[in-house]
């Protein structure tokens, strides 16, 4: 019996070996989406690509603690589709941005993104996923206020942002 018992412990620690311990940290990552909109600009775009719209996952792999707060730097990846531009649209820029809706803010993070490296949207639309560092700083601070926090893709036709919406934290 006592080796049933040791063999039942031993089999539910390595079956736990997760690090999602209620009482240790987790390796889970933080993922924000975004619903990425023309109107939600600010100015709003008016041109040839104001009915363009598009999605965002961003996923933080972060250290945790126990309680949920940002222990250390990691990495943040970024998973974009975007649709409804103009057939032939560039996307040359991508970031996080701090501020609420109808705030603008200074670029905070960036996806590597760049003019010498766009995404052409030939048929009006298109995706990108980019991997990039993330300070323990900023992941808290996103972390702690999402919707203080919005995300959106520049293009050549719209150089100050095509498409923008605040992040929204993920269960």
């Amino acid at each position: 019996m006592r080796k049933v018992v040791l063999a039942a412990i031993a089999l539910s620690l390595v079956a736990c070996n997760d690090n999602d311990s209620p009482n240790g940290p987790s390796d889970d990552p933080i993922v924000f989406t975004v619903q990425l909109n023309a109107q939600n600009e600010v100015p709003a775009v008016t041109n040839a690509e104001s009915n363009a719209t598009g999605t965002a996952t961003i996923t933080f792999d972060v250290p945790v603690d126990s309680a949920g707060a940002v222990t250390g730097d990691g990495t943040v990846t970024f998973t974009v589709q975007m649709n409804g531009f103009s057939a032939g649209s560039v996307a040359t820029l991508a970031h996080i941005h701090p501020g609420a809706v109808g705030v603008n803010g200074s670029p905070l993070i960036d996806t590597g993104l760049t003019p010498g490296a766009p995404v052409n949207l030939t048929n009006g639309s298109g995706n990108f996923t980019r991997t990039t560092p993330i300070s323990q700083q900023n992941a808290a601070q996103i972390a702690a206020n999402p919707a203080g926090f919005y995300f959106n893709v520049h293009t050549l036709l719209n150089p100050g942002g095509a498409i923008r919406g605040q992040l929204v934290r993920q269960p």
